[in-house]
This record gives structure tokens, sequence and C-alpha cells, in this order.
């Protein structure tokens, strides 16, 4: 029998009807990361509208369940800039597998009877969406380097998606079965993501454990060691534009049914208005990114995302009649706000690695910040007794995230061009 010809260095051995139906084919890979794309937005968005229900159940007030909606963010805030290092160990593949998995644990458990489930399990939960969150960007920018704002806004269109039906089903599933079965249901969605993603797991294994299903050389590397990410200023300024739309989305995400009850609008009107406001942002995050299209200098991109929150705001205000147009308005600006949000962190940088990094970086103080959403909102809805001052509240957020677009849309890498050694 003749052997089989040795491949050549920086080629995969991998047998071709393998490849045709296994990690390395585009269709598997780009299936297996929007599987994850859909699950990454279930968990938290499903809590908003059945908030009420939850404080009526448990005895939380609202600063307790504005504290319980930024436990995920917390998560985030805590883990992202650690994603990275078992990524690197591991594989990236293996640890969004895992994180899958815990997912799916978390929002079951989350769904026991008993408060200190529903902590811990949400816990849980946000922990494994962080660990999702950083590394799926990532993998997003090696594997399509080329196509990093098409295949972004692709990925966020799904999640958003999911995250709109989320919110739409939630008080449906609640009001048959109870809300803790309305948040369970994200379990599945979960699993099934982890058994197509098993399938990313299995390509030849590269330096460091990764799972190197590109099949692609080495880039060139600097014989200087390479600067922090956290000492880079556009590493910064992405971070901030990443930080504040977070915070306008869950600030909205948490507070906008409880905001149109309070207002008189049925419970149920109430969560197709949260749906409302995520269905579009699949429409603009998908047509931003013809706005974006190839350059490098993303400032008017930026801006143009980042005013209409503020004018939704300022409509709620002084035109509460209209609110189905305000959410119309703020659906456009959130959805394609993190589209350019998670395009910049691909944008910015040169390397798998260093996109990794930033991820991390930016979603860790992204999150932090918005994790401090909707504790002061809960906080200035009890202190004033109106939520006026949580509209202005978004309304500023949402003009600074128009100035700090001006900065980090600029055409700028968050580290100088590798030295090839």
């Amino acid at each position: 029998m003749t052997p089989r010809p040795s491949a050549a260095p920086g080629t995969s051995t991998t047998d071709p009807g393998a490849e045709r139906f296994g990690a390395g084919h585009p269709v598997v890979k780009l299936l297996a990361v929007l599987l994850v794309a859909g699950c990454l937005r279930p968990a938290l968005t499903s809590v908003g509208p059945v908030l009420d229900l939850v404080g009526a159940d448990t005895g939380l007030g609202t600063t307790a369940l504005g504290a319980l909606g930024a436990l995920p963010l917390l998560a985030f805030a805590a883990l992202s800039p650690v994603v990275h290092r078992p990524g690197a160990r591991f594989g990236a593949e293996r640890v969004v597998l895992w994180a899958l998995v815990a997912l799916a644990a978390g929002i079951a458990v989350r769904s026991l009877p008993g408060a200190a489930w529903l902590w811990a399990g949400t816990a849980v939960a946000g922990a494994s969406i962080a660990a999702g969150n950083v590394l799926v960007p990532s993998i997003v920018k090696r594997d399509h380097p080329g196509a990093v704002s098409r295949v972004t806004g692709l990925y966020t269109a799904v999640m958003t998606g999911f995250a709109a039906l989320a919110s739409g089903v939630a008080v449906p599933i609640a009001t048959g079965y109870g809300w803790r079965w309305s948040l369970a249901v994200w379990a599945a969605p979960a699993l099934l993501a982890a058994a197509v993603w098993t399938m990313r797991t299995r390509g030849p294994r590269g330096p460091r454990g990764r799972a190197d299903v590109a099949g692609a050389a080495a880039p060139a590397v600097s014989a200087a060691p390479e600067k922090p990410v956290w000492r880079s200023a556009v590493a910064w300024q992405v971070t901030f534009f990443m930080g504040l739309q977070s915070t306008t989305f869950y600030l909205m995400v948490n507070w906008l049914p409880t905001i149109e009850i309070a207002r008189g609008v049925p419970a149920s009107t109430a969560g197709w208005y949260l749906f409302l406001f995520q269905a579009v942002g699949i429409v603009s995050g998908l047509a931003v990114i013809a706005v974006m299209g190839a350059r490098a200098d993303q400032r008017a991109t930026g801006v143009l995302v980042s005013l209409p929150m503020a004018a939704a705001m300022a409509g709620m205000v002084w035109a509460p009649g209209w609110s189905p147009v305000w959410v119309v308005v703020a659906g456009i600006a959130s959805g394609s706000s993190i589209v350019v949000a998670l395009a910049l962190i691909g944008l910015r940088t040169r390397t798998f690695s260093q996109t990794a990094k930033l991820s991390g970086m930016a979603q860790s103080v992204g999150y932090l910040l918005a994790a401090a959403g909707p504790i002061a909102a809960g906080r200035l809805a009890d202190g004033s007794g109106t939520w006026t001052p949580v509209l202005a509240l978004i309304a500023g957020i949402a003009l600074a995230q128009t100035c700090v677009a001006l900065w980090a849309g600029r055409d700028r890498y968050t580290h100088p061009e590798p030295v090839n050694t």
C-alpha cells in the first residue's frame, strides 16, 4: 500500500472528506458561531418583561431587582479580562463549549424555587456568557480577517434576534406556566449550540493547544515584547464606546417594560415593546454594515448610531403617547451601536491575540459601566417616584457615546505594526 505523502509545513493534514463536513467547513464554522450568538442574550432579556412577577414572588424591591439585572454584567466585568488565558491554554473552541454547557446549567438552576438559586444561577449564566462575549469576536477575527464587519453584523443580528424573541415570549410563557419556566426554556438552545459546537473542537491542534481549524500559518511577530493592551489609548477609546452603548442597552432591557407598565401599558404589551426595540435592532444592525463599508475610519458611523438614542429618550419624556415610535428610534440606535462596537474590536487590532485581549478589556470595563446602570436606575426611580430621571440618564449616556465615537472611530491600531523576524 502506498503511504500517504506528508503534508507541506503549515498545511492541514485533515482528511478531505472530514474537512467537507467537519469543523473546517466554512458553513459549519459560521453556523456554529451563529448558534452561540443566539445563546448570549436570551438569558438576560427574558428577565425584564417578568421582573414585576419575580419581585412579587420573591419579595425583592426595585433596587434589589436592579441588582439582579446587574449581576450578569458584574460577572462580565470580573471575568472578561482573564477569559483569553484559558482560551490560549486550552483552545478558544473548547472554552466556548464549556461555557455553553455551564450556561445551560445556570439557566436551569436559577429557575429552581428559592431566592438563593435565583442569584446563584444568574451568576453562573453571566460568567458563562462572558466567555462567549470575549472569545467569539476573536474567533471571527481569526477565521474571517477580511470580513470582520460583515460577519460581526450577521453574528450580532442573530444575537439581537434571539434576544428580541426572548423578550416577546417571556410574558406569554409566564402567564401560562409561570415566570420560572419563562426563564428556564432558554437552557435548550444552549445545549443545542453546545452539541453543534463540539464539531469545532475536533480540528488539528495548533500552538498552545488551540484548535487550528483555519489551517493558517502563524503571523509575523515582533522581536520586542508587546505592550499591554491596557496601556493603549485606542483600546480605552474602544472600551468606553463599548461600555456606553452597553449601558443604554441594558437600561432599556431591564427597565423599559417596567417604565411602560408604570404609564398604564398592559404587561404583555410592554413585553412586546421590548421585543420591538430589539427586533428593529436586527435590521439596523445589518443596515449599518453597508454604512461602515470597508473604511477604516468609522467616526461618522459612530456619531450616526449614537445620537438617535438621545433623541428617543427626549421623545419619551416630552411625547410619551408616541412611545412605539421612540422605541423604534431607540432600537435603531442600539442595534447599530453594538455592531459598531464589536466591529471596532476587530478593526483596531492586528492579530488574534490582540483581538482577544482588547475584547476582554472592552467588555470588562464596558460591562462594569453597564452594571451600574440598572442599579442607578432603580435608585433614581425609588428616590424620585418617577422614571423621568432614568430616561434623562439614558439620554446623557448616549450623548457621551457620541463624543467618544469621534475618537474610537479614527483609523488607529492598539499596537504598532510588528517587525518581521
